[in-house]
Parts: structure tokens; C-alpha cells; sequence
């Protein structure tokens, strides 16, 4: 039996729309019917070698680690409660399962550990094998369909665990201001994160197009601000207009260029802090005085683990997440890889196999 997969030969190089054989599950594994793959420009990063290391990724590989699908057979060593048919997730951060990160619960920071969809089988395939430990059930109801699930596992996983830790690091709730840094796909989720756990602080969205700005007042920003061609002082003054204050208590940087994390910084308030969950560039580049003097905190965020997930799906049941979907053809994903190189897809890219 074959399948369509779109495969990286190489870096640098278009993905490759093959047909290939369906992979054998494993006596653990379960074979994973892929209904939505989610399109992140990680996916663009990693084409165009942002990850290469000089390690062997195992050429060729399907890239794609938002899936989501429904269960098209079991291993047969596989616990039960999973079935044929059933509407899963898959969680994409595979650890060793023995090291400190991992027997904390962190397994997508395992330093021994896989990510799906970054060499062996990935969502920009019709059928992929995975481990029953990273497969989440969910039933097919409140229209939570895998088009809506699979940009959870990642575009709507990351910036809930930013929010978490700005969130315990205390600088959300009444009377804060915390900002929303690129409303692309993460950020689009990230305005709405900000609302729900920001203890009523005001969220502010920053954005260079009027188009992402609106998908993120329509998630529950309460401001927003076109940074395009605009330096610290002129967005601190239109601060200062919508909210009163010209400072920012929180941001949940969603960008990851130099220039937003730059902005970012020059904007917080004494005791502020700043997650960083975008990587758009490779460096940061911040003056060291105000990050001691005024007491800034800043902090990688990297995914996020599994009970994050399991945290954000019950957000998602509980009707509580909006979405904002881009369909994808399988024969259209090199054109929207491009897309997304430069910016110009709004809310998250969803491949959805007909």
C-alpha cells in the first residue's frame, strides 16, 4: 500500500511530493491516519539547514511534527484504550525517557531525545507510526476536528507554557500590561493565552500588518499596534495613548527576530519579564546594564511538555480557543513553505489530506 509524502532530500531543496509505502507500526506503536498536519515556519527552518548541527538527519525524511489524526491500526503490544477509528493528537517531543529532563515530565528538551517530523516520519505524510505514549484521545466533538487539533501540538502549545512561566514568575494580573509580540501562529494563540491566564491584566498586541492585528483583537486583545517602520519611542507613545502607561510588565515574544526581542526590552517596566518562544533569528542582541539594574527576567520557553498539551486540549474542549485556519492541498505545500519563509500566512497553515 502507498502514500503521498512530501520528503527532504536535502537542505536548501524543495520537499519532494512522493509516493512511498505506508510504514509498519511497531509492537508499541500505533499507525496514525493523518487528518491535519500543521505548517510551521520551523518547517522553513529546517529545510533551509536553521537546525543543522553536522548530524546525520537520516536523508530522506518527511517533515511535519502538527499531527493530527485518527487511529488506523494498533500494535499488538499496545495497552489497551486505543482503538481503531478513534480521533487522536500526537504529542511531538519524544524523549529517552531516562534522563533528568525527561523524568521531570520535560521530554521535549531531552538531550538525547527526537522530535517527530525531524527525520524519520513526519505530517507531511498520509500515515505515521507513533510510540502509544505520545497519542492523545480526543473525542470528535465541539468541532474539534484534526484541521483544529494538529496546530495545538505546537503553534498552540508553545506559547501557553511562555504564559506559564511569566505567570508564575509574577508579573501577570490587575493593573499589568503584557504584550503579544508577532501574531502569526503562535501569536495568534498567544493573545488569547494572555486573556486567560493574565489575572486581567491588558493584553497590547504588536504586529507589522493591520491583518494580524485583527485576528489578535478578535482573540481577545484588548489593543493593538502596527510596529511596522516605528522605533521604541514612537510605539511607547502609542502605548501610552491606549493604556496610560508606557511600559510593559510581560511580553510573550512570539517573533524571535533581533529587532522584537530589542523592542521588547526597551519597553519593559523595573521587574518585568520577557518569554521567548519565536525563533525567527539566532542571536539576541540586549544592553546588559538595564537587565541587571532593573531587575529584568528572561526566559527561554521551548515547546512544551505533555500535561502542557493535555492542559491546552481541555482549553480547547471546553470551547474556550478560537482558531484561525489556513487549508492546505498536499500538491500546494512547497508554494505555502515559501509563504511562510516571508510572513504571509495568516493564523496556522493546516495540510488536510482529501
Amino acid at each position: 500500500m502507498k502514500m503521498r509524502a512530501a520528503r527532504m532530500h536535502g537542505y536548501k531543496q524543495p520537499l519532494r511530493l512522493e509516493e512511498i509505502p505506508v510504514p509498519t507500526p511497531g509492537p508499541e506503536e500505533v499507525l496514525v491516519k493523518v487528518g491535519g498536519a500543521g505548517m510551521c515556519r520551523t518547517d522553513f527552518q529546517l529545510i533551509d539547514g536553521y537546525f543543522d548541527r553536522g548530524q546525520d538527519m537520516g536523508f530522506p525524511f518527511t517533515p511535519g511534527h502538527e499531527i493530527a489524526g485518527w487511529v488506523d491500526s494498533v500494535g499488538s503490544e499496545v495497552p489497551a484504550g486505543l482503538s481503531e477509528g478513534d480521533q487522536v493528537v500526537v504529542y511531538g517531543g519524544w524523549g529517552d525517557g531516562t534522563c533528568r529532563q525527561c523524568q521531570g515530565g520535560n521530554e521535549q528538551i531531552c538531550p538525547q531525545g527526537h522530535w517527530v517530523g525531524f527525520g524519520g516520519h513526519g505530517g507531511y505524510q498520509e500515515y505515521v507510526p507513533v510510540h502509544h505514549r505520545y497519542l492523545i484521545p480526543v473525542p470528535g466533538a465541539d468541532g474539534l476536528t484534526p484541521a483544529t487539533l494538529a496546530p495545538l501540538t505546537d503553534a498552540g502549545l508553545t506559547p501557553y507554557r511562555g504564559l506559564k512561566k511569566l505567570r508564575t514568575a509574577g508579573v501577570l494580573g490587575a493593573g499589568r500590561t503584557v504584550a503579544v509580540t508577532g501574531i502569526g501562529g503562535l501569536g495568534s494563540y498567544g493573545a488569547q493565552y494572555a486573556k486567560l491566564l493574565g489575572g486581567g491584566a491588558t493584553v497590547v498586541a504588536f504586529a507589522r500588518s493591520d491583518e494580524k492585528l485583527k485576528v489578535a483583537t478578535d482573540n481577545g486583545a484588548d489593543h493593538a499596534i502596527n510596529v511596522r517602520d516605528k522605533d521604541a519611542e514612537e510605539v511607547r507613545g502609542e502605548l501610552q495613548n491606549l493604556t496610560g502607561r508606557g511600559e510593559l510588565d510581560a511580553v510573550i515574544e512570539c517573533a524571535g527576530s533581533v529587532e522584537s526581542i530589542q523592542l521588547a526590552f526597551s519597553l519593559l517596566a523595573t521587574e518585568g519579564a520577557v518569554a521567548s518562544v519565536g525563533l525567527i533569528g539566532n542571536r539576541i542582541d540586549i544592553p546588559l546594564f538595564p537587565l541587571v539594574a532593573r531587575e529584568f527576567s528572561y526566559f527561554g520557553s521551548f515547546w512544551g511538555n505533555y500535561n502542557d498539551l493535555t492542559e491546552v486540549l481541555a482549553l480547547a474542549q471546553a470551547g474556550q480557543i478560537k482558531h484561525t485556519i489556513t487549508p492546505v492541498r498536499f500538491d500546494d505545500i512547497n508554494d505555502t513553505i515559501d509563504a511562510l519563509a516571508v510572513g504571509d500566512v495568516l493564523g496556522r497553515a493546516v495540510v488536510v489530506y482529501d
